[in-house]
């Protein structure tokens, strides 16, 4: 199962771009472009969470943007633009990313900065 949208603009909501999302259980790749075309790739698993935003024209238009924070180091954050079943995507993304991470085994750490530990707390981590 997967997801195929392209970015639409706010206006009734049609879509006049050439940007496009294909969401899968694996990853989530946009392309953009017209005559250069740029592919970002994002695996599932990096992605850390996701927000739903929605303003007024695009509540009247039923399409949303998603906002997926990843832990990639080219794009932490990654925009999905005025899209379609905004909500359903979302949730889809929320679910395939955490599977991805059950799969691969991979842990969600935070980063602690190392200048606000102590002396004797480095010596005990180490």
């Amino acid at each position: 199962m997967g997801y195929n949208e392209r970015k639409r603009i706010k206006f009734f909501g049609l879509p006049f771009s050439f940007t496009k999302y294909c969401i899968n259980e694996d990853k989530l790749t946009i392309t953009s472009g017209f005559l250069n075309i740029t592919e970002d790739d994002a695996m599932m698993y990096k992605i850390q969470d996701v927000r739903l935003t929605r303003s007024l024209s695009e509540r009247i238009f039923k399409i949303g943007t998603i906002t997926c924070y990843t832990g990639d180091t080219t794009h932490p954050e990654l925009i999905l633009h005025h899209i379609r079943h905004a909500s359903e995507i979302k949730d889809f993304i929320i679910t395939s990313s955490e599977e991805a991470r059950r799969k691969r085994r991979s842990l969600h750490t935070l980063n602690i900065d190392a200048e606000e530990l102590g002396e004797e707390e480095l010596d005990s981590i180490n």
